[in-house]
């Protein structure tokens, strides 16, 4: 089937005439850009679930439940993408990834900067919340769109022996993405007053989301569109398959392949959005200090996705993930008290948690390429992509909230100790290679 052509697929194509096969250093390149720009977005909607959009969207109750059902919300994200997986799956097989990527990236981009242009409750009342929703259901389904293959190509292509190493690169993109999000949100609310900042400052991270995404669509196209890629997707090693044929096929695996990776994706937004809404409802620290703080631990995290490379290449990917699923379940015990304890308490938790949260989620995604029947491989990986973010993080700052407002912060911790529990109990059921 021949598919139609964007025309930045075109201007991808044009600058790929000037070079060879894209070995996957240059596959690498692409991912880390793909991720960093998705995880943007999502991390720019993220810190303004926290200290914005509880005072703009639902000033009529308290601040702790304007933060839950700003974080209701925010859930619904991760409940649209597998809707999105089954509509871009569609558009990928009749149109081809060029046009699906183009409409999904800039789908992403207009649904995170429309929500900049919502006025406050207190302008337009419950519509806003409407608005607010919509576009946060249009962020889930475009971001499903998203999925390239990138991810499996790379796997596939990795020298051998090498498969940790490159398994960890695509994860490289959510700490980026973090990093860049506190800094944006960190330096307006540090530096105009709390005037200035509700009225246009948190805006302004959201219109950067759109120009990263441009980039971003530029960057994958020109992966997609090169002569290797297409040759992996004609021989089926990247088609896209049916949604139902590929449940019904490799169902099994999808599920495992979503569970086993719980105690990373738990633990992903109980680092990164719930302390940050923890600090912000029970202690007097500005948001400010606590986004730096968040910075530097995302500093740590890309340290520690890298190390994860290392360590699976000579401990097996399924032993890292074991390990530092216990390593995650005793974290839970003691951590979060820590956020009880200054600023010293909380930089401790960031740190260790974005340690621990590099080692396993770096390897989180790694073994799915190779584990899904080839003809399959491509949709099966999205599925399994879209399970693993909704059971694990979709709900994490909801849960993590509401758990410690009612019964502490041990009770928080009960949620990751779960996580690593699943984590393990996947592990054991499936056929994952040391």
């Amino acid at each position: 089937m021949v598919h139609p052509t964007t025309t930045a697929e075109r201007d991808a194509r044009l600058i790929n005439a000037r070079h060879e096969d894209v070995n996957p250093n240059d596959i690498a390149v692409g991912v880390v850009i793909g991720r960093t720009s998705e995880s943007f977005d999502f991390f720019v909607y993220a810190i303004a679930s926290v200290i914005v959009f509880p005072k703009l969207f639902f000033p009529f109750v308290d601040p702790l439940m304007g933060t839950l059902y700003s974080f209701a919300i925010f859930a619904l994200g991760f409940i649209a993408r597998p809707i999105g997986t089954m509509i871009f799956t569609v558009v990928d097989r009749i149109y081809g990834k060029g046009v699906k990527l183009t409409i999904a990236l800039f789908g992403l981009g207009t649904s995170t900067v429309a929500v900049a242009f919502i006025p406050g409750y207190e302008t337009i009342g419950v519509a806003s919340i409407w608005a607010l929703t919509l576009f946060r259901i249009g962020q889930g389904l475009f971001l499903a769109g998203t999925w390239d293959g990138l991810a499996s190509l790379l796997a596939l292509n990795a020298p051998e022996k090498r498969g940790g190493w490159y398994a960890m690169v695509p994860q490289l993109g959510a700490p980026i993405g973090l990093l860049v999000a506190s800094a944006l949100f960190a330096f307006f609310v540090g530096n105009l007053g709390a005037e200035d900042f509700y009225d246009w400052g948190w805006r302004y991270p959201f219109y950067v989301a759109f120009a990263i995404n441009v980039v971003a669509l530029f960057a994958r196209l020109r992966i997609v569109s090169t002569p290797e890629y297409t040759h992996l997707f004609e021989t089926r090693e990247l088609q896209p398959s049916p949604v139902f044929d590929t449940l019904r096929s490799q169902g099994a695996a999808i599920i495992l392949g979503g569970f086993a990776p719980l105690a990373s994706f738990a633990l992903f937004h109980m680092v990164t959005v719930f302390p940050l809404s923890y600090v912000f409802l029970y202690t007097d620290e500005g948001p400010a200090r606590f986004l730096i703080i968040e910075g530097v631990g995302a500093v740590f995290g890309i340290a520690s996705v890298v190390l994860s490379g290392y360590l699976a290449d000579r401990l097996g990917r399924r032993t890292l993930l074991a390990g530092s699923a216990v390593a995650i379940a005793a974290f839970s015990g003691f951590a979060p008290q820590l956020l009880d304890a200054g600023p010293a308490g909380e930089t401790v938790f960031m740190i260790t948690g974005f340690i621990l949260l590099g080692l396993s989620f770096g390897q989180s995604s790694g073994a799915l390429a190779s584990h899904f029947q080839k003809g399959y491989r491509y949709t099966a990986s999205a599925l399994t992509s879209d399970l693993a973010w909704l059971f694990g993080a979709g709900f994490a700052p909801l849960a993590g909230l509401l758990l410690a407002a009612n019964f502490g912060l041990i009770a928080a911790g009960g949620y990751l100790l779960s996580g690593a529990v699943v984590t393990l109990l996947a592990l054991y059921f499936s056929r994952w290679e040391k």
